[in-house]
C-alpha cells in the first residue's frame, strides 16, 4: 500500500488559490461505470492532470491531490481502476485491493483513460495540454499508457513507478518503456527498497534511446512515498518535487 488514509499531499508553491471539488461516475465506452474526482480552478488555466492512484484507487489522498492542483489553476481528475470489478464501492483502509488489481487488463484500463480525457477535454479550452500524474503502480500505468499515441498527452510524470509488475502478461513499464511517445518527468526515492536504482537507471537508459525528452530525479534518502505532508524529513525533496511538476508542466 502506497499511502493511508492519513496521508496528506504537501502544498505546491503558489498556493492560495480556490477550487471546488466534484465527486463523480464516469463511464467507458464498454459500458464501465467508475469512480472519479474533478477539482475545478475558480480560475483555470491551459493545463489539465489525468491523476493515476496507487494500488488501492480512489481514496482520499487523490482526491485531496486533485484540489491541490485545482487551487494552483490547473484542472484535475482522479480516476478509479475498480468499476469493473469492485464497482462504486469505498476505497478507504477496509477495501481489500489486490484481488481486484490482479485483475486489472490494459485494455479496459486504457478505455476508463480514454472516458477521463473525454471529460476533461469537455472541460478546457480546445487544445488545453492534458498531463498524466501517476503513483506507485499508477506511475507504472503513466508509463504503460504512455506507448498510446492515440491519447495525445503533453506529457507523464510518474512517482515510484513500479517497474517489475507484468500488467496482463502485456510487459513490464521497463519492458514498455522504449515504446513511450510522450515527455517524461520520472520522481524516485533513493532509498526506495521496492524500486532499486539500478533498475531506475535501466528506465532512464531506453527512454533516452528513444530520443523522447527525459527527465529522472532520484531524491537520495527518500524511501517510497516520500511525497507526503507527514514526513518533515522528506519536505525539501517534496517541495523540489512540485517545482519539477510544474515546471514540466509549464515548459509543455
Amino acid at each position: 500500500m502506497c499511502y493511508d488514509d492519513k496521508a496528506q499531499p504537501p502544498i505546491p508553491p503558489g498556493a492560495g488559490g480556490s477550487a471546488q471539488g466534484e465527486e463523480l461516475i464516469l463511464e467507458a465506452a464498454d459500458g464501465n461505470k467508475f469512480l472519479a474526482f474533478a477539482a475545478h480552478p475558480a480560475k483555470p488555466g491551459k493545463a489539465a492532470v489525468l491523476i493515476y492512484p496507487d494500488v488501492r484507487g480512489l481514496h482520499n489522498f487523490y482526491k485531496e491531490l486533485a484540489l491541490r492542483f485545482g487551487e494552483i489553476g490547473i484542472t484535475a481528475l482522479a480516476i478509479d481502476y475498480f468499476g469493473r470489478t469492485a464497482g462504486l464501492t469505498s476505497r478507504d483502509e477496509s477495501f481489500e485491493f489486490m484481488p481486484h488489481v490482479q485483475q486489472l487488463l490494459i485494455d479496459n484500463f486504457f478505455q476508463d483513460v480514454a472516458a477521463g480525457l473525454s471529460y476533461l477535454r469537455q472541460q478546457g479550452e480546445a487544445g488545453s495540454a492534458i498531463f498524466v500524474v501517476g503513483f506507485c503502480m499508477g506511475g507504472s500505468l503513466t508509463l504503460v499508457s504512455g506507448t498510446n499515441k492515440e491519447f495525445g498527452f503533453a506529457g507523464l510524470i510518474p512517482f515510484y513507478a513500479g517497474l517489475t509488475r507484468n500488467f496482463g502478461g502485456r510487459g513490464t513499464a521497463l519492458d514498455l518503456a522504449d515504446r513511450v511517445s510522450y515527455p517524461v518527468l520520472g520522481l524516485f526515492g533513493g532509498n526506495d527498497p521496492g524500486i532499486p536504482v539500478n533498475d531506475v537507471n535501466a528506465l532512464e537508459t531506453k527512454l533516452r534511446a528513444t530520443g523522447i525528452e527525459t527527465n529522472i530525479k532520484i531524491y537520495e534518502g527518500a524511501t517510497h512515498s516520500f511525497f507526503d505532508r507527514r514526513y518533515e524529513e522528506f519536505a525539501d525533496a517534496s517541495a523540489d518535487a512540485w517545482n519539477q511538476i510544474l515546471s514540466f508542466i509549464s515548459s509543455h
